[in-house]
């Protein structure tokens, strides 16, 4: 697909890291898959993942983390 940011590039499938913050925590997920722009490095997550990394974090939230660090595993 053509990345929708810099207009330019195509996406290829590759893994990234995600990072969110809310409040005072900070949930990185590592090794997450999704479709990657070749020319500006903008990333894409599908529906699905998006949900469960979604859930991951709040969990982590709720748990009262302030830095944790999770390696995605489909």
């Amino acid at each position: 697909m053509r990345c929708v940011i810099c207009k330019h590039g195509e996406t290829q499938p590759g893994l990234v890291t995600v990072t969110l913050e809310r409040d005072e925590s900070i949930v990185i997920f590592k090794r997450v898959p999704a479709d990657i722009c070749d020319n500006c490095g903008e990333y894409y997550l599908s529906d699905t993942i998006t949900e469960q990394v979604l859930q991951r974090a709040e969990m982590a939230v709720s748990n009262g983390a302030e830095v944790e660090i999770i390696r995605y595993a489909a």
